[in-house]
């Protein structure tokens, strides 16, 4: 039985890179949000978005970061990064830069999102735990093999590593 996943990614950029990994059906994912209701939820502030984050949360075992050229840039991202680690799921980082995007063009790689999530009273950060895989092929068709291949596996061990944490 595939694990339930809510998958995190900066939305303009990435959405189509994201929607590829989404519909590989490896993990059973979170329903995609609209530009229309994304737009409704942020009119309610930050606190709908948290309130709007917690739900999608609500029932998985893992959050899925899909990290593109600026995914360590965007405050959401690193909140449910953040949230979900502390929530006790696991939490892995896929990088999808080499994912063709809607007009065939691949991306650039960007930093790892987890570095800038520090663990309250150690100092360390979440990039020191969390695994971030980057597929190590340069053709879309075997980045998407690759990822294809070892999500269900990262998920699990992200599971395990945040038991074991």
């Amino acid at each position: 039985m595939a694990r339930k996943a809510f998958f995190s990614f900066h939305y303009k950029p990435d959405c189509w890179r994201a929607s590829q990994v989404r519909n590989m059906g490896m993990v059973e994912g979170n329903a995609p949000v609209s530009d229309n209701d994304w737009e409704s939820i942020k009119k309610g502030g930050d606190d709908a978005i948290k309130k709007w984050i917690s739900g999608q949360l609500s029932g998985k075992s893992c959050a899925i970061v899909l990290v593109g050229e600026k995914t360590a840039e965007r405050k959401w991202v690193l909140y449910e990064a953040s949230e979900s680690w502390n929530e006790g799921k696991g939490v892995l980082g896929v990088r999808i830069h080499g994912l063709k995007d809607k007009d065939g063009n691949q991306g650039t790689a960007g930093p790892n999102p987890f570095s800038s999530i520090t663990f309250k009273g150690n100092g360390k950060n979440l990039g020191s735990v969390v695994k971030l895989y980057d597929p190590p092929y340069t053709s879309s068709t075997s980045v998407y093999s690759y990822i294809k291949e070892n999500l269900s596996d990262w998920v699990e061990k992200a599971i395990e590593i945040r038991e074991s944490y």
